[in-house]
């Protein structure tokens, strides 16, 4: 069945399955009382334990090859990733979520606009308009908390939008490569600044226990997902879906302080579902009508180019091994 999904398809669905994961993390972040610092280098180290351990398994002695198949990707995709976290979380504990998910959801438009200028990614008139939609329901979820909370929590949820934009353009730019084998590099990177700070410490039981689930068990599987959308979508494409996790990350906090929403968050939410789904759905109609037509699958070299690289690094993997 996945192979039988057009490529978008599968890449809007890859990056949703991933987004949904990533959900909880809002949630984990509020509701943990370690500071920032100690957070952070748990995270880093469980994440980047995971990821390790999921990309040597997959590539095995091969694992270098794969790195360096990544090209400037590798420098500049660990840098977003980690910078993202760092902003995430940093802004979530200095300001309201309304303000950082607000300024959060500018990630698919910055990464249209660096898709555009840096690397000719032109996207389709469809596109920015269910962007602009998303945005203004992601405004209306938030409404109810804007203004409140510190202002350096403002300038530091800036970091997001950008980060997010960089790392899936640049990954996007690399043509079907395997971008998630640099995660790792990314946890390093988070890492350091933690140690830095003191955050080497070992929090309370209760903290340790969500920080494990988070780390070993919801953040490796979505993160895994959503860096291989870049491979299926264009960045601003992927951070696009990146909204729902507005949507239902908001909606967790909700039910776990038992709070009711406001209607405009309903409309909000009910906005961006109607937008995703509404462009996914014109998206499979037009490629069906592409088909029926006889016209070629526009990424079917881009398909044929990541099957010839796994098989490059698979032979080089045997080659190394004997």
């Amino acid at each position: 069945m996945r192979q039988g999904l057009p490529r978008r398809a599968r890449g809007y669905l890859i990056t949703g399955a991933g987004v949904l994961l990533l959900s909880p993390d809002a949630l984990f972040v509020k509701d943990t009382e370690v500071p920032v610092e100690v957070f952070m280098f748990w995270r880093a180290l469980l994440l980047g334990l995971a990821l390790g351990a999921l990309a040597l398994a997959r590539y095995g002695r091969g694992l270098p090859a794969a790195v360096s198949a990544c090209g400037p990707a590798a420098l500049w995709c660990p840098l977003a990733f980690a910078a993202s976290a760092w902003g995430f979380v940093a802004a979530v504990r200095l300001t309201a979520a309304g303000n950082v998910l607000v300024i959060q959801n500018l990630a698919p438009l910055v990464a249209g606009l660096m898709g555009l200028l840096l690397f000719g990614q032109r996207l389709r008139a469809q596109t920015w308009v269910v962007i602009l939609l998303c945005m203004l329901g992601a405004g209306l979820m938030a409404g109810g908390e804007l203004g409140q909370g510190s202002p350096l929590g403002l300038v530091v949820a800036l970091v997001i939008p950008l980060s997010i934009a960089v790392n899936m353009t640049v990954a996007s730019a690399q043509r079907g490569v395997d971008t998630t084998v640099i995660l790792p590099l990314g946890c390093l990177m988070m890492l350091l600044p933690a140690l830095a700070l003191g955050g080497m410490q070992l929090p309370p039981l209760a903290d340790l226990l969500r920080l494990l689930l988070l780390g070993l068990v919801f953040l490796p599987a979505a993160y895994q997902l959503i860096q291989t959308g870049p491979r299926y979508l264009t960045g601003a494409e992927v951070s696009l879906v990146m909204l729902l996790e507005t949507l239902v990350g908001t909606l967790l906090v909700w039910w776990w302080v038992s709070e009711v929403p406001p209607p405009l968050a309903f409309v909000g939410g009910g906005l961006i579902l109607v937008a995703l789904l509404g462009g996914g759905l014109l998206d499979l109609l037009r490629q069906r009508r592409k088909v029926a037509d006889g016209a070629p699958d526009p990424h079917q070299v881009i398909g044929e180019a990541d099957g010839a690289l796994s098989e490059s690094l698979r032979s080089d993997q045997l080659l190394t091994q004997e």
